[in-house]
């Protein structure tokens, strides 16, 4: 059974130790207005304190309510918010690419993590300096995504601490619901805020049913073909080929 307050605890505790053993200062974390981001802001300001976390918003063609969700997540927790809009970095760089073709659906869409997630790094040398200590990049992927390779590959993927990794969509919310994230934003469909779908609805399998593959619970045989076949497809970005030199 998930005991959501202890599970809360352990992963404070984690934090903290990470930190005090690698001698750092403080957690960049990119607020999306969503559940997964919430928490792990919620997570990191309870163990480093909220002097230490900052919050990035970082539009890109995006939802204005989705900004909003993640102003209240900032305020709830009493962190720095600050908003990088990225809608003109984004146009630049894919006029450098009008000549060759005009069809960059998928690649629109995933290059806008990978500006982002420069961006955090960005922000976190900054922070370094300013506050004279290393302040890192927060993940905010959860199990049930991972599994079915449900990011960008050199864009949400990359990160330096994952405290979510290993926890299901239910068990992320349990946790938030513990650390009190506001309801608007922990129940609220998730979304990329990217495509104008719903995770489920790009994905087309619920979540509810991944967990349920993943805790090796009944499923129809169609909805689990079709999660191994996401995952097999996504092995990719999991595993890098290295060629290894014979002695």
């Amino acid at each position: 059974m998930f005991n959501a307050k202890e599970e809360t605890k352990k992963i404070i505790e984690f934090i903290k130790k990470y930190f005090v053993d690698n001698k750092l200062k403080g957690a960049v974390v990119g607020i999306s207005g969503g559940k997964d981001s919430a928490v792990v802001t919620a997570l990191m300001t309870k163990a480093l304190g909220k002097e230490n976390v900052i919050g990035v918003t970082m539009p890109c063609e995006s939802k204005e309510n989705d900004r909003k969700d993640a102003q209240l997540v900032a305020k709830k927790y009493d962190i720095e918010l600050i908003n990088v809009d990225l809608t003109d970095t984004y146009y630049t760089f894919k006029k450098q690419f009008s000549n060759i073709t005009k069809e960059t659906t998928n690649a629109d869409i995933n290059i806008k993590p990978r500006l982002r997630m420069s961006t955090l790094y960005y922000v976190a040398s900054i922070f370094s300096n300013i506050k004279k200590g290393t302040y890192i990049v927060a993940g905010t992927s959860n199990r049930s995504e991972a599994y079915v390779g449900y990011f960008t590959k050199g864009g949400d993927s990359v990160c330096d601490i994952k405290p979510l990794i290993n926890l299901t969509v239910s068990e992320v919310i349990k946790i938030g619901e513990v650390l009190e994230v506001p309801e608007k934003v922990l129940y609220k469909a998730p979304s990329d805020g990217l495509s104008n779908k719903t995770d489920e609805e790009k994905l087309g399998v619920s979540y509810k049913d991944i967990e349920k593959y993943l805790n090796n619970e009944k499923l129809s045989q169609d909805t689990k073909e079709r999660i191994e076949k996401l995952h097999k497809n996504s092995l990719h970005k999991f595993i890098i080929p290295e060629y290894k030199r014979c002695a």
